[in-house]
């Protein structure tokens, strides 16, 4: 058949299709007219304003003599209640379906004791002096830029809480209420600088970034490496049930003389990596593996381990946990209590402080947990957890680091509650 005899089949065809369609049109009632797409929600209509409030309390029956929980900086405050955080958030997340530019940002403070762990150097770090103290947890901008790859790139810029590990600041983000070793002492907190996350393809994300340390900001106050390149970066893997989270942070860390006379801190190098291995077992059971090491050059010191989650939901409302781990602390170098209000920024800057370690040991830890969220709570504070533990600390290798300073026993038993209460607004 001839390419012109086909294509005046063709077009004949079409048009006796469109007669009889339209006359068959004529026949039938006015359809109605199509409603009209939803218009977009405006920027500032994703714009979210919520807080959380976190108080608990955990119970030594050893009654250490200092009144500390020795290996639990965050949780240290024995038979004595706590007010671990209030915080507010202003955000306005990322659209995770954006295809096209998109921008986000995040600030968030917070007061309470466990402030005295998570400052940046040279931001609320000395004022006020008490127990409860101010923070700035996050503050940076945020977006999405379609470049490079199908899944684009996301960046973010400012001062933002660590991407290492399975805990977070964040009580809302964690099952338990005490913290492991490995995220008080194998891990940083806090960085500013630069993240891009770039989306190769669904299954793989790569990680890179420029920071100015750990727990760092910039300028006067804010340490004594800030302007020393560290390197923040790393891989994800989405593999069906499962995936791997593998990030290091890379630069120097320790401040002017801590190496002795002479030394150059900017050539001495912290390492700090993690790969997070989480397995859904089925849609009420989870499993996260954590690998941890971490290798301080200026002080030929190392430290590292693993810790095992399983998390269940039995409802809606409850969910049962147990974590073990085991930390080495090689050299002795990384583990410690910090009974003065400032000893742990003071640690880290180089100053005079009382904090107090227990010497090279192995530390091994089992928690078992509970989260209970209440039903039928008006909405301010829906979603309200109560997390119950029971915990049990014991050093397998090295000295006798718990109950007082010096310590007088090899293990330690405590038993924690906390409400933790998201706040919508």
């Amino acid at each position: 058949m001839s390419r012109p005899f086909t294509t005046l089949l063709a077009t004949t065809t079409a048009l006796v299709l469109f007669g009889a369609g339209a006359a068959w049109a004529d026949d039938q009632p006015a359809a109605a007219p199509a409603a009209a797409p939803a218009a977009p929600a405006s920027w500032s209509s994703t714009v979210k304003v919520s807080g959380h409030v976190d108080v608990g309390i955990v119970f030594n029956g050893a009654d250490p003599a200092n009144g500390i929980n020795f290996g639990q900086p965050f949780t240290d405050h024995a038979n004595r209640p706590n007010l671990n955080q209030v915080a507010l958030t202003v955000e306005r997340d990322l659209d995770p379906k954006a295809t096209g530019v998109d921008f986000g940002f995040k600030v968030q403070g917070m007061y309470g004791s466990d402030s005295r762990l998570t400052h940046f150097f040279g931001e609320l770090d000395n004022s006020p002096k008490g127990r409860e103290q101010f923070d700035i947890v996050e503050a940076n901008l945020q977006a999405h830029l379609p470049f490079l790859t199908k899944g684009g790139i996301d960046v973010k810029l400012g001062q933002f809480s660590t991407p290492l590990g399975q805990e977070v600041i964040d009580p809302t983000g964690n099952f338990f209420y005490s913290h492991s070793y490995l995220f008080q002492f194998g891990l940083p907190y806090k960085h500013t600088g630069i993240l891009t996350t770039t989306h190769v393809s669904p299954m793989l994300d790569v990680y890179l970034g420029y920071t100015t340390g750990v727990n760092t900001t910039v300028g006067s106050g804010g340490g004594d490496n800030d302007g020393q390149f560290h390197f923040l970066g790393g891989i994800g893997l989405n593999l069906n049930k499962l995936t791997v989270l593998a990030l290091t942070h890379i630069g120097p860390e320790n401040p002017y003389g801590s190496l002795g006379v002479g030394v150059n801190v900017h050539s001495k190098y912290r390492y700090l990596t993690d790969v997070l291995f989480t397995y859904k077992v089925n849609a009420k059971l989870t499993s996260v593996t954590e690998f941890n090491y971490i290798r301080d050059d200026g002080f030929a010191a190392s430290g590292g381990g693993v810790v095992q989650y399983f998390t269940y939901a039995i409802n809606d409302q409850t969910s049962v946990g147990v974590r073990a781990e085991v930390w080495r602390d090689a050299q002795g170098f990384y583990v410690a209590a910090f009974p003065g209000f400032q000893d742990a920024i003071n640690l880290q800057k180089g100053l005079p402080n009382t904090a107090y370690g227990a010497g090279p040991a192995t530390y091994g830890a089992i928690t078992l947990g509970a989260n209970f969220k209440p039903p039928h709570l008006p909405k301010l504070i829906d979603g309200l957890t109560i997390r119950p533990e029971i915990r049990y600390d014991r050093a397998l290798a090295g000295g006798l680091p718990y109950d007082g300073n010096p310590g007088t026993s090899k293990d330690q038993f405590t038993f924690g509650v906390d409400l933790v209460a998201p706040l919508t607004f």
